[in-house]
């Protein structure tokens, strides 16, 4: 049976991800900090879809961590690996300079430094199967600068432009490369980033749910897009920034953010 990996798997948009491609018949390498909420979706993956889900309980924040996976992965699809999804990562909210170093040097290690060792070790893992794909997920905030969320969002950018320059790179293989830029999402994001609960409660308004995101991702993933956003209003909002003056759109994003500080 292919295999495909999973980052973050343990909740959320990752575990929704997870799930979606036991349906479609994968096998899964499960990754995330939790073990127990891992086990529980290895037991679901096998009690609904009939799959295995190997587990790995780890902190992915750890500088050796993308070399600790890709070697638990070559013990565990020796045969190559079908799917990489590149999915953990977390934001802070405040201003740069009231936020703690080593937590922001923590998030840009999981957001953007795991990614780019994970698929570097895997390429050729993946090489081995006839068709591979990579999943990158960003958010709608690459697509912006977000005041309050400053660093956050840049390294959503840098998801976003890695992923589509390996895809050109790799147009000529077998290895088709997507980025998934969800907006709001009814996850603890907002809880993680430290933001209060009148955040929680504008975010509510518009959020899709896990299964949604990761439904529309998986579709996008196997069509071989380059890069989605899933979600009309989510898609109108990251268009306009591409025609509204980038300080207007900064000062709507502050307003939105910032009032809550």
């Amino acid at each position: 049976m292919p295999t495909a990996l999973i980052t973050g798997a343990s909740r959320g948009i990752g575990r929704a991800l997870a799930l979606g491609l036991a349906q479609r018949g994968y096998d899964l390498l499960v990754v995330a900090r939790s073990e127990s909420q891992l086990q529980a979706l290895a037991q679901e993956v096998q009690a609904t879809h009939q799959r295995q889900a190997h587990v790995l309980a780890l902190d992915l924040t750890r500088p050796d961590a993308a070399s600790q996976v890709a070697t638990w992965v070559g013990q565990h699809a020796p045969a190559g690996l079908a799917v990489l999804v590149n999915n953990a990562g977390y934001g802070l909210w405040g201003r740069f300079e009231q936020l703690d170093l080593g937590e922001q040097l923590n998030m840009l290690q999981l957001n953007l430094t795991l990614p780019v060792q994970l698929t570097y070790a895997l390429l050729p893992q993946l090489r081995q199967a006839p068709r591979a794909y990579v999943l990158n997920v960003a958010s709608t905030a690459a697509y912006q600068s977000v005041p309050s969320l400053t660093v956050y969002a840049a390294s959503k950018a840098f998801v976003l432009s890695f992923s589509r320059g390996l895809r050109y790179e790799l147009k000529d293989t077998s290895i088709s490369v997507t980025c998934l830029s969800p907006g709001a999402t009814t996850t603890d994001f907002t809880s993680r980033a430290g933001m209060g609960s009148e955040l929680q409660a504008v975010a509510n308004k518009v959020s899709m749910t896990p299964a949604a995101v990761a439904a529309a991702g998986l579709q996008a993933l196997f069509a071989g897009e380059a890069e989605l956003i899933p979600g009309v209003l989510n898609k109108v909002s990251a268009g306009l920034t591409s025609v509204v003056p980038k300080s207007i759109v900064e000062k709507i994003a502050a307003g939105i953010y910032e009032k809550y500080l």
